[in-house]
């Protein structure tokens, strides 16, 4: 089949053919239909993270074309996504709803005496995420899948694989955002709108977007946020403070840089929270003041995936969208096939385009 690979780092995916093998156990053989390009493959495309040759892609929808003998949960035909949370569904932290936090994520991959997934010339090949899915089809446990309804379009569906859970997990799930709370969130690209969308939903009294390009700003505003600032021309933390007097109940930066995380701490009020969700680059670290965070009871936390369980979530965002209810469709700005991604990323580096996603394979 045709598959992406990362050869070197920097250097890009690589269109080759590589060697996929029969499902076996509780493995699902699913054909791609949709696999969207998001910023975490390519940071693992160009920095020393997971091992190389690798095929990645984690945001992926498709059909069921083959089940192992032990799957139980899917049959052939079946239009699923696919989560990056690799969970066993047997220890602690998964059988208390937090898949996310699983301790055993290896229990969804092969052993190391069996054959491996991937291959390219008899050479095992990493698959992110157990996923892959950067690819003609993807051997991925059923653990790492959830049904869909047929009605739901592919692109749209592999989008909520990561950047819908993660970006509305995190004000519904991790913050538990209530209503009348202010929300405060930084960038406003693919991610960031879900958060806009689930700080909606949660009925938050103030949604504030910050970002630095104007047509993303617009975006926001047509997802439900009630208030935008243009950083490159404003003091963000000023301009928060004069619309939120007492500061903000939440901030969530999807950005990641070191300046932004600080802005985000002096903008909360107090018993405020900071999510840290974006990352830019895995060196970036943050400054706190002890004292003050103390006297104003601030939290800053490190989210991951939303806190989601996906069993549960990605169906809840599924039948929201189905309802009107979740803006997914101005989230696919440019559909590519599979030996654009390349240009697909560099589209994405001036921030006009929300979400790029893989249609053709």
């Amino acid at each position: 089949m045709k598959a992406l690979v990362v050869n070197t780092l920097g250097h890009g995916f690589d269109l080759e053919d590589v060697d996929i093998a029969a499902p076996i156990g509780r493995e699902v053989l699913v054909e791609v239909r949709a696999s969207g390009l998001c910023h975490t493959d390519l940071l693992f495309a160009t920095h020393d993270i997971v091992p190389t040759p690798a095929v990645l892609g984690h945001e992926v929808a498709g059909i069921v074309a083959a089940v192992g003998p032990e799957v139980a949960q899917f049959r052939v035909g079946d239009h699923v996504v696919g989560s990056l949370a690799q969970s066993c569904g047997a220890c602690a932290r998964c059988l208390s709803g937090r898949p996310f936090q699983c301790t055993h994520p290896e229990s969804t991959l092969r052993r190391p005496t069996d054959s491996p997934r991937l291959s390219r010339n008899g050479t095992a090949l990493f698959q992110g995420f157990g996923l892959g899915g950067f690819a003609e089809r993807a051997l991925i446990h059923e653990n790492q899948l959830v049904a869909v309804p047929k009605k739901l379009p592919f692109a749209q569906a592999a989008l909520l694989g990561c950047g819908v859970v993660t970006g509305g997990g995190s004000v519904l799930n991790t913050a538990n955002v209530s209503a009348g709370d202010t929300v405060v969130i930084f960038g406003s690209g693919g991610v960031g709108l879900n958060a806009v969308s689930g700080a909606r939903i949660a009925g938050a009294a103030r949604i504030v977007v910050i970002d630095i390009q104007a047509r993303r700003l617009e975006q926001a505003k047509r997802f439900g946020a009630t208030d935008v600032i243009d950083s490159s021309t404003t003091k963000a933390v000023e301009a928060v403070r004069d619309l939120l007097t007492g500061g903000a109940d939440h901030v969530f930066d999807f950005v990641g840089l070191k300046a932004v995380s600080e802005q985000g701490l002096a903008m909360l009020g107090v018993g405020g929270g900071l999510y840290l969700v974006g990352v830019s680059r895995p060196e970036v670290e943050m400054g706190v003041n002890i004292f003050n965070a103390i006297g104003g009871q601030k939290r800053v936390q490190g989210v991951n995936y939303g806190s989601t369980n996906f069993k549960r979530d990605v169906p809840m965002y599924a039948e929201l969208y189905l309802q009107g209810q979740m803006n997914l469709d101005d989230l696919v700005s440019k559909r590519i096939s599979l030996r654009e991604v390349n240009d697909g990323y560099a589209a994405l580096e001036d921030g006009s385009l929300n979400r790029v996603v893989v249609t053709s394979f």
